[in-house]
């Protein structure tokens, strides 16, 4: 027998999720018995529930002698870049901006994190503000703060972005700085809002143990320009800051920072992007609909993914469920008074009785008002519709909702399920919020989703508004080859924000990416 066998297997629920019965199982699929190996080291985990029973199939080597020192880590060691000879300015503390940080102090060079938010420690007072008193602070909310619009909301790392960068390499990096090892075994991983600040402050402890800089409360409001030459940027404060590049990785919700680019020159692009609302549902109707078994057992909470293409007035759009969080909670994620937005995050248990989801229809170029607001079209058309949530909900941060049977039947529900969305809900007929065409594709979507889960499309759910910061409605061009904007040199447009992400990893991806073109730029 070599060093290492690779073995799958595809086992019950109940031994897949319990460490002895499990090693005594995969040992016994390789033919051997306890004691025959040294360390059994599972690779990969998810769940076939195709057939009457769930399975959860395993993939996983066992080492007959000890396995080698790297595969437990620390992988990644970061050099002292206090004093080094080039910098970079990095707008934005999001998965993009740490991870482009990390990544420049591997390359010899020195980040500048400017972050308009809190560190994570400061900014939960904030968000309990926003829960409780329905208090917005534009510079600290759920979108806004060290970690981005992710810490607080769910920590999802699955992508499909394989092309786009090392995921393995991400993750990691995520688990040398506390995140749970399962992220590297799990098909769909997952820390969870309640672990993510963790990794998040550990994250910046790296970057300030190298020799970097992270500065919070630091709103970028002007840029220093030398013809078509990005030099630095300009704080609220008045100070001015000059580097070797500058990485803009400001999330999609930094509203100021498109106005800004569009203000000063800098040339801006309108994006499609999707729009609509979260439905929720409790957790066990998910739960048996998906594992067909009253009581889940071991397995973890349910989750689902649909679309549908739907026809309205002659034109096709799809319809598909979003940032799907079992087990979790709908958070406010509003980041100017005025307006009503909603998210979903779920804890590292998924262990809330409830189960939400974004159900979103895409929108087109076609869709925005061009003519009058060229590349700030999407963007405009976001505020409309989230400043009509929030007064036909009473200018407050109470979300308008409908039970989802009485959504489809155009019938203003004379009364709301209890929810998880903490600041509250207010009765409301969803089409109003929404507008005509919207509320006909989300119908369309949710009558072809009650097809496929039984229970879905009924009463026993309902849908809060809006769910509208699906992804950034604006796009800054760069070039392909060198990540520069493609007339402003110095500007690196990065991750969600700037259109080049979708999500934590992929985010994290484009900023390491962006770091390296900084790098191959010197």
């Amino acid at each position: 027998m070599s060093e290492k066998l690779e073995i799958e297997a595809l086992l019950p629920p109940e031994v897949a999720y319990d460490d002895y019965a499990r090693y005594r199982a995969l040992l016994a699929a390789a033919g051997l018995q306890p004691g025959d190996a040294d360390f059994v080291h599972l690779r990969k985990r998810s769940i076939d529930a195709r057939g009457r029973q769930p399975l959860v199939r395993l993939r996983a080597d066992i080492w007959r002698t000890a396995p080698p020192a790297e595969l437990f880590g620390p992988w990644f060691q970061y050099p002292d870049v206090s004093r080094a000879r080039r910098s970079v300015i990095i707008v934005g503390a999001g998965p993009a901006g740490l991870f482009a940080a990390l990544r420049a102090i591997e390359l010899g060079i020195k980040p500048i994190v400017l972050e308009r938010g809190k560190d994570v420690r400061t900014r939960r007072r904030d968000l309990a503000a926003l829960n409780k008193e329905h208090v917005v602070n534009p510079d600290s909310n759920y979108c806004f703060g060290e970690g981005g619009a992710g810490t607080y909301s769910d920590g999802k790392l699955y992508t499909r972005s394989t092309k786009r960068g090392d995921i393995q390499r991400i993750l990691k990096i995520l688990v040398q700085h506390g995140a749970t090892t399962d992220i590297l075994v799990d098909a769909h991983p997952h820390i969870g809002t309640n672990k993510l600040p963790m990794v998040v402050a550990a994250l910046r402890d790296s970057v300030l143990q190298a020799g970097g800089e992270v500065q919070f409360d630091t709103r970028v409001d002007d840029l220093i320009l030398d013809g078509n030459h990005l030099r630095g940027v300009v704080t609220a404060a008045g100070v001015a800051l000059e580097a070797d590049g500058v990485i803009l990785a400001t999330g999609h919700s930094a509203r100021d920072i498109y106005e800004l680019l569009h203000r000063r020159g800098v040339r801006i692009e309108a994006k499609p992007f999707a729009l609509g609302v979260r439905v929720e549902h409790q957790q066990a109707l998910i739960d048996q609909a998906q594992y067909r078994r009253t009581d889940r057992g071991p397995l973890p909470a349910a989750s689902y993914s649909l679309v549908h293409q739907t026809q309205w007035q002659g034109k096709q759009r799809g319809v598909f469920s979003f940032c799907m969080c079992p087990g979790g909670f709908i958070v406010p994620a509003a980041t100017a008074p005025g307006e009503v937005v909603v998210n979903g995050m779920s804890p590292s248990r998924r262990d809330s009785r409830y189960a939400n989801s974004g159900i979103v229809t895409a929108i087109e170029l076609e869709d925005m008002d061009l003519p009058r607001y060229g590349a700030l079209a999407g963007l405009h058309l976001q505020q409309q519709i989230e400043q009509r949530a929030c007064q036909l909900a009473g200018n407050t941060q109470l979300a308008p909702a409908q039970r989802l049977g009485d959504f489809l039947k155009g019938k203003v529900s004379s009364e709301l399920l209890e929810t998880s969305y903490q600041p509250g809900l207010v009765s409301v007929n969803m089409e109003q919020v929404l507008g005509p065409g919207l509320a006909a594709r989300l119908r369309q979507g949710f009558e072809n989703f009650g097809r496929k889960i039984p229970g879905y499309a009924t009463n026993a759910a309902q849908i809060v508004g809006v769910e509208s910061r699906t992804s950034a409605p604006v796009r800054i061009p760069r070039d392909p080859a060198t990540l520069q904007h493609p007339e402003t040199k110095g500007l690196f447009p990065c991750g969600e924000g700037a259109g080049f992400a979708g999500g934590i990893v992929s985010a994290a991806m484009d900023g390491e990416r962006c770091a390296e073109a900084v790098f191959a730029g010197f």
